[in-house]
């Protein structure tokens, strides 16, 4: 009896199975749900649809079967602000692409004015008239161009401002002191800041907690005895000093320091 009952559920399934594939291969697209994730809004949901749209032909209406998942994929994949993208269907007829963009810290001028942006996997994005995500911006002497979508950075001062950028906004005091990276004739990193006159210079991103530990002596004990007016420049490029170039005049004030790590 029980044997019985096997071999009915088991003919029960098949039947079930051939209906469920029978109504999979007649299924059509019924709806297009786009799916944007991430921080940045380069592209948008209308910007996918019609990129589908314009690469693989109207797919609402069309049957499931017959929509090349993995070349919408390959062609989503493909754009330079995308970092991951996913097509997915059901059995109700919705064909669901979920995109995930692209994380930017950084926009780059180079000395000649040629503007890309650089992400957290430090390659170079394009600009686009569209958006214009709000990151931190670094010109001056930047000689590094932007060839290609995605190419990776060659030059170690980019790489620097990149680490710069990076080791900032996880401070919330210099994430909001710091409004501007400036590459100097002398290949030094200038940060300028929200709040006061003096540009701040870092040379490269090497010891840089070091280094901001020292601008943060400056305003806490220098700053407010001097005031804001008194130096055009504090360079903490140097080990164990910060020097603090008057402005106006060609004097320049050498503090020698040791700083005491904090618990």
């Amino acid at each position: 009896m029980y044997s019985l009952l096997g071999i009915g559920a088991l003919v029960g399934l098949i039947m079930l199975m051939g209906l469920v594939s029978d109504k999979s291969d007649a299924q059509v697209c019924a709806a297009l749900k786009v799916i944007i994730k991430g921080k940045e809004t380069f592209i948008d949901q209308q910007d996918i649809a019609k990129l589908i749209s314009d690469n693989h032909g109207m797919v609402i209406g069309r049957k499931l079967n017959s929509i090349e998942i993995g070349k919408i994929e390959s062609t989503l994949k493909a754009l330079p602000y995308v970092a991951d993208a996913s097509v997915h269907t059901d059995m109700d007829g919705l064909l669901q692409v979920s995109v995930k963009l692209r994380e930017v810290v950084l926009r780059i001028i180079n000395k000649q004015g040629k503007a890309y942006y650089v992400d957290t996997q430090y390659k170079k994005i394009p600009p686009t008239l569209k958006y214009v995500p709000r990151v931190l911006v670094a010109n001056g002497h930047i000689s590094e161009f932007y060839h290609a979508p995605l190419e990776g950075i060659k030059s170690d001062i980019v790489l620097d401002l990149v680490d710069v950028v990076k080791h900032i906004k996880q401070d919330d005091l210099w994430a909001n002191q710091v409004v501007q990276l400036y590459v100097n004739e002398q290949n030094d990193i200038e940060l300028i800041p929200r709040v006061g006159k003096e540009v701040l210079v870092i040379g490269n991103a090497d010891s840089l907690q070091y280094k901001l530990d020292r601008l943060e002596i400056y305003y806490r004990n220098i700053l407010p005895k001097v005031g804001s007016d008194a130096y055009e420049k504090v360079n903490v490029k140097y080990s164990g000093q910060i020097i603090c170039e008057r402005r106006g005049d060609w004097s320049i004030d050498s503090l020698q320091m040791k700083i005491i790590p904090r618990n």
